[in-house]
């Protein structure tokens, strides 16, 4: 074939990506010219842009297991975010917004943590005093991730089916642990029991109103006590109004 003839099929062909080579590096976003060069890395070792507001939430809840919501002031949180209090407001409407960031995000973690307990046996009445353990180590393990969950955020509610995904999730992961032991019972009643005793033993505990020589005796009488059934009624039936 000569210079001057084609061969289309060669015309046509798509040339392969990998063998396209750049010549002038400061041509692309990467290049030493480029964009990415303000940060002092190009290519793969460009780094990912923050989650700003994924960094403001672990802020705030660093500073407050670290020194208490009281010094959780949106000056502080922004420095420890390292951002602006402008950018904050960005992202959150107002302090409390992100305290019930916090609390969702604790609801997410409570829910992944009961799963864990509930999914290591496959006994039943092993599964609730799995959970029971593993609901009071994670409450008295993160008492002001807790305190956002339970004390400061009385905006969020269980019983809102728009409500946030993860406090729906944690008590689902009650109910499924109680949910063998509830024969005869009012499923969501008795976790709602179940839930409002552990929750009970919590703060009354950090409240120094329970003896701490008790505690393992306390969790005892709370695995058997459920285990044991002590059925809720069901609610009844609501009835039509009789013809008239």
């Amino acid at each position: 074939m000569s210079d001057q003839e084609h061969d289309p099929d060669t015309e046509a062909a798509v040339p392969d990506p990998s063998a396209v080579t750049v010549t002038d590096p400061s041509a692309g976003p990467d290049g030493p010219d480029g964009p990415a060069a303000a940060t002092g890395l190009v290519g793969p070792d460009r780094p990912v842009e923050p989650d700003r507001p994924a960094l403001i939430v672990r802020a705030a809840r660093e500073l407050a297991e670290a020194e208490g919501w009281e010094a959780v002031t949106t000056r502080r949180l922004a420095e420890r975010a390292g951002c602006g209090q402008s950018d904050l407001y960005r992202h959150f409407t107002d302090r409390e917004a992100v305290v019930a960031a916090v609390a969702v995000d604790g609801y997410a973690q409570l829910a992944a943590t009961l799963r864990a307990a509930r999914s290591s046996t496959d006994d039943p009445q092993h599964r609730w005093t799995a959970v029971v353990a593993a609901y009071l180590d994670f409450a008295n393990g993160n008492p002001a991730l807790y305190d956002a969950m339970f004390v400061l955020t009385p905006d969020l509610s269980f019983a809102d089916p728009d409500g946030p995904a993860p406090l729906e999730a944690a008590f689902a992961e009650l109910r499924r642990t109680l949910t063998p032991l509830a024969v005869g019972a009012d499923l969501d009643a008795f976790t709602e029991v179940g839930w409002s005793t552990l929750h009970g033993m919590v703060m009354l505990t950090r409240g120094g109103r329970l003896r701490p020589d008790l505690q393992e005796r306390r969790e005892a009488v709370v695995v058997a006590h459920l285990r044991g059934g002590c059925p809720v009624p069901r609610q009844p039936e609501p009835t039509a109004p009789a013809p008239d």
